[in-house]
C-alpha cells in the first residue's frame, strides 16, 4: 500500500496532522511496524560534490550566488576524492551516499561524464547511490541508471501554493518534470520538502498531496527542518519546536506506509530524545557525518551512541530494492579512446623526434 487511501485528500490529512500528538505517533508507529523493520534505521551520508556559485533563488540556500554567505564555491571533486569519501563513509556505517552538486541543471559536458563516473565507482563499492544535481532530462537519467544510479533526489519543499513565496527562478512543474524523468528511466525517487520556512500547516500537507496524487509515489520522502542561515532571504527565521518535526515524520508514515521517511536536516536542534519519538514515528533513515552539503549535522559518533541506547540496528544497502549493474557508458568509453588514442601519437611523435637534429642554416651577410 504506497499510499494509505483513509488520507487521501487536504481535509484528511489537516485531520490526521492535528491529532493529539501521542495518538498521532501511535498510529504512525503501528502502521511503520506493519511495513518496515521499527529496529532498522538507514545511515546515509550527504557529500557536496560541487559547492556553492548556484544561479538559483531559493530561500534558504547557503549555496546560491546571489547571497552574501560564508559558502565559498568549489569546482566539482574528482572521481578519486568522491571514492575516498565514499569509503570513509561506508567504514563508519553508512549504506548510501548521496551526492549533491549546486547546479540549477545537469548539463552534458565532462563535469557530468564525471558524476557518472563517481556513480559507477561508489555503486561498485556495495553502497546505494543518490544523486541530486538540478533539473535533467530523459536521456541525462538513462545515462544516470545505465551508470547504476539507485535513487534521485528532487524535493519539491512545499506546497504548490507557498513554493513561489521561497523560489522564483524553478517552476513546480520543473520539478515534477524532472521527478518523472527519473521515473520514466527506472530510477527510485526521493523527493520531500522544508519545513519552518514561514508556511502555514495547510502547506506542508499540501506537499504531501502533491505526492499523493502522483500515480507512483516517492519510495523515499525526507522530512527536512529549516536551517536558518545568515546572508538568505529566511535568516530571520525562527527555529521551528521539535514537536513538529515529530508531527511531519509520522503524518508522512500514515499516508505512505511504504515510504522511507528519512530524519533529515536540523537534527542538530532536536533532543536524542525528540529524535527517538521520530524514529518511533516511522523514521527510517538519518543523515550521518558531520555536514550536510554546507549546514552542521550530528557527528558519525553521536549517532553511533544514540544507535546503542536506543536499541536501533543500521540498515543494509538494497535492503529496498535490488542492485543496479553499471554498465559502460558509450559516451565516457569514446571519449577514453579518443584521449588514448591522442597520447599515442604523442609518444610516437616524442620517438621520432628523439634522433633528429635540426639541419644548419648558414646565412650571408
Amino acid at each position: 500500500m504506497k499510499v494509505n487511501p483513509a488520507y487521501n485528500t487536504k481535509e484528511s490529512l489537516l485531520e490526521l496532522y492535528n491529532k493529539p500528538l501521542l495518538e498521532l505517533v501511535f498510529e504512525a508507529a503501528t502502521v511503520h511496524r506493519q511495513f518496515h523493520n521499527p529496529r532498522e534505521v538507514q545511515m546515509s551520508s550527504l557529500l557536496s560534490i560541487k559547492t556553492g556559485g548556484c544561479p538559483e533563488d531559493c530561500g534558504y540556500c547557503p549555496q546560491a550566488a546571489r547571497y552574501h554567505t560564508d559558502v565559498e564555491a568549489h569546482k566539482l571533486m574528482s572521481v578519486e576524492s568522491v571514492i575516498e569519501q565514499a569509503k570513509n563513509a561506508k567504514a563508519n556505517g553508512s549504506s548510501r551516499l548521496c551526492m549533491g552538486a549546486a547546479w540549477r541543471e545537469v548539463r552534458d559536458n565532462k563535469d557530468f561524464d564525471n558524476v557518472i563516473e563517481m556513480v559507477q565507482a561508489v555503486n561498485d563499492l556495495d553502497m546505494e547511490v543518490c544523486c541530486t544535481l538540478g533539473m535533467m532530462n530523459e536521456d541525462q537519467a538513462k545515462r544516470l541508471k545505465n551508470a547504476g544510479l539507485f535513487a534521485y533526489n528532487h524535493n519539491l519543499d512545499s506546497s504548490k501554493e507557498f513554493y513561489g513565496d521561497v523560489i522564483s527562478t524553478r517552476e513546480y512543474e520543473d520539478r515534477l518534470n524532472t521527478i518523472e524523468n527519473a521515473r520514466k528511466a527506472g530510477i527510485t525517487v526521493c523527493s520531500g520538502g522544508i519545513i519552518g520556512m514561514g508556511e502555514a500547516i495547510e502547506d506542508r500537507v499540501g506537499l504531501l498531496l502533491s505526492y499523493m496524487e502522483m500515480e507512483n509515489p516517492p519510495e523515499s520522502i525526507p522530512i527536512n527542518a529549516l536551517v536558518a542561515v545568515d546572508g538568505t532571504p529566511l535568516e530571520d527565521q525562527k527555529p521551528i519546536e521539535q514537536w513538529e518535526m515529530i508531527r511531519m515524520v509520522a503524518t508522512t508514515r500514515v499516508a505512505f506506509p511504504e515510504a522511507v521517511v528519512r530524519l533529515s536536516a536540523g537534527r542538530t536542534k532536536m533532543t536524542m530524545e525528540g529524535q527517538a519519538l521520530c524514529f518511533m514515528a516511522g523514521a527510517g533513515s538519518i543523515f550521518a557525518g558531520d555536514k550536510l552539503l554546507t549546514t552542521p549535522n550530528p557527528e558519525f559518533n553521536e549517532d553511533k551512541e544514540m544507535f546503542q541506547i536506543l536499541g536501533l540496528i543500521p540498515k543494509e544497502a538494497f535492503a529496498d530494492g535490488e542492485k543496479p549493474v553499471s554498465q559502460a557508458d558509450p559516451i565516457i568509453e569514446a571519449r577514453k579512446e579518443k584521449e588514448a588514442q591522442r597520447a599515442k601519437e604523442l609518444a610516437e611523435a616524442k620517438i621520432a623526434s628523439a634522433g633528429f637534429t635540426p639541419r644548419k642554416v648558414t646565412t650571408v651577410s
